[in-house]
């Protein structure tokens, strides 16, 4: 059973780490706090599903310097950047690089209480997604050199006839390759595997 979402609350500010903890644990969410940016990546939480609430402002590693590590680390968790009036220029740039949202200092409860549920709802589904990509990727290994290429030219929408050519092989050999390909990936149709081919090239 895949472990509770959590809420990794990343600020340098005690009293604010403390106050949205509090917040979080209160709404009925699941909530960790860390001090500073380098506490949570030696930690295990971006591993773990939920989102993340960064403070765009910290010593040492500051929120912008963490989530683009976050981002080189392939970690799919959503962010939510706690930003000041003067950082929203910032913040709208992590944006496009793919952070979830920011909330302005000083923020309403039910304003970021709203943000930190729609952002835990997009990291179950990208955790959920990753999870499928890894299956995948597990299940294309195990196809042979020729599987494989049959299975790249199956995902290119080459009639069997077509890659037979192509191989060099008889039609007949494309269709046990084929099938067997079909079985080790575990797709019952060709509307699957194409299903399958959608998810793995998000890779």
């Amino acid at each position: 059973m895949p472990a509770k979402p959590t809420v990794f609350v990343v600020d340098d500010d005690e009293d604010v780490r403390t106050s949205l903890t509090w917040l979080l644990e209160s709404a009925g969410l699941a909530a960790e706090a860390f001090g500073s940016a380098e506490a949570f990546l030696t930690s295990d939480a971006a591993k773990r599903p939920g989102c993340i609430v960064l403070d765009l402002r910290m010593p040492v590693m500051d929120g912008g310097t963490l989530f683009e590590q976050l981002l080189a680390d392939r970690c799919t968790l959503p962010v939510i950047f706690l930003t000041g009036h003067g950082d929203v220029p910032t913040a709208v740039r992590f944006i496009k690089q793919g952070a979830f949202d920011f909330v302005e200092k000083p923020f309403a409860e039910g304003q970021i209480l709203e943000k930190v549920r729609q952002a835990l709802s997009r990291g179950v589904s990208l955790a959920t997604r990753e999870r499928e990509r890894a299956t995948l990727r597990a299940r294309l290994g195990r196809l042979t050199d020729r599987e494989r290429e049959v299975f790249d030219r199956v995902r290119r929408g080459q009639a069997n006839k077509v890659i037979a050519i192509e191989l060099g092989i008889s039609q007949k050999t494309v269709e046990i390759h084929r099938a067997r390909m079909m079985r080790k990936l575990g797709a019952k149709n060709l509307p699957e595997l194409i299903r399958f081919t959608d998810v793995l090239r998000e890779d």
